[in-house]
């Protein structure tokens, strides 16, 4: 049976503050729908991150971390205010990054991304997440190149953008394999040109319950990776790559 790290996945508990972004609230998906649908399909393990509807609210995601328990990691939204102190509470809880969503909002502005992203590494080692249309990606190319651990959601989105994604991955940006329903462009493809870029840079994530994705995830897309990769690539793609990338 496959082993598999979901390396994109997000926890929706309304028991905890939800904002509403465009109008948009999304319905539930506790802990225990996620590991029903997460569970047969091998993953042992994860990272939640947080969604723009959670804005910076910190209650939910200890709370789902600690019901997942050991293996499941943390990305979360923080103003670039927030105290060193608080910083090293979240890490202690299992937060390994902080996402900056240009696409959607719910985070810390674009201004902030290169003194916060370094700040978050140089304390803790945490890496920055963008949720970003990579057809944004020329304009933040350099800058992205300075900061020392940056991941990239949903493959990047557009087309356009894929010459750029491609270099940024060969320079060792990390690219999430997640949200197939939400590109505009053949998936196959794009991932063996990733792969070929960066073995180590495509890491696999369900997006579930996938808020708000034109076609939400399903089971295709894992057999996708597992058809257009060799073994070796495969197994980094869905296991090896996304825990060196948050250190357990």
């Amino acid at each position: 049976m496959r082993q598999v790290f979901d390396a994109h996945c997000h926890i929706i508990d309304p028991r905890f503050p939800l904002v509403a972004n465009d109008g948009y609230l999304p319905p539930p998906f506790p802990v225990e729908e996620y590991l029903a649908q997460a569970t047969p399909l091998g993953v042992r393990g994860g990272a939640v991150v947080s969604g723009s509807f959670q804005a910076f609210d910190q209650q939910y995601l200890l709370a789902a971390l600690k019901e997942l328990g050991p293996g499941y990691v943390g990305v979360t939204q923080l103003p670039a205010s927030v105290s060193d102190a608080e910083l090293l509470r979240l890490d202690a809880c299992g937060v390994r990054g902080v996402r900056f969503n240009l696409r959607r909002g719910g985070s810390e502005q674009l201004d902030k991304l290169e003194p916060f992203a370094k700040r978050v590494h140089e304390l803790l080692g945490w890496h920055a997440e963008l949720y970003v249309d990579s057809r944004d990606l020329h304009a933040l190319e350099a800058r992205l190149l300075r900061l020392p651990e940056v991941s990239i959601d949903h493959l990047g989105l557009s087309r356009d953008g894929l010459p750029t994604l491609l270099r940024l991955a060969e320079r060792g940006v990390r690219v999430k394999a997640c949200g197939f329903g939400r590109v505009d462009f053949p998936v196959g493809p794009a991932l063996q040109s990733l792969y070929a870029a960066n073995p180590h840079a495509l890491m696999f994530g369900t997006d579930l319950p996938s808020t708000r994705a034109p076609r939400p995830f399903q089971t295709d897309d894992l057999t996708l990776i597992e058809d257009e990769l060799d073994d070796d690539g495969v197994q980094m793609v869905l296991w090896g790559n996304a825990r060196d990338f948050y250190r357990l």
